[in-house]
């Protein structure tokens, strides 16, 4: 009788670890492939910012920026994102000259 509680008991510490473990998820920075292009990009373009369809406190503009194809610019327009907390900043995507070529350095959150 005793073996079968301590079995009984084994075996619930064990669901009940597995089920809390598995709560705790962890999402990991996906890899970003590096685009990288020949020349500098275009002047930004001039948008006229909307207003929100929804609360700022839960969406930021982003503004739109030149992408580089692997042959040419291509105008990415300006769009409405949610934040991901009310208190977020979004930090604006960049061209940065890096030894005579212009890599993108991606938006995010702060």
């Amino acid at each position: 009788m005793r073996l079968r509680l301590a079995r009984i008991f084994t075996l619930a510490a064990a669901v009940i670890l597995t089920a809390a473990l598995t709560g705790c998820v962890v999402e990991q920075r996906r890899p970003v492939a590096e685009i990288v292009a020949p020349t500098a990009p275009p002047p930004p373009r001039y948008e006229a910012v909307p207003p929100p369809s929804r609360p700022a406190e839960i969406v930021q503009w982003r503004a739109g920026h030149w992408h580089w194809d692997g042959r040419e610019y291509v105008w990415v327009p300006g769009e409405y994102i949610e934040k991901p907390r009310p208190a977020a900043i979004w930090v604006a995507g960049h061209w940065d000259e890096r030894g005579g070529r212009f890599v993108w350095v991606e938006g995010h959150w702060r």
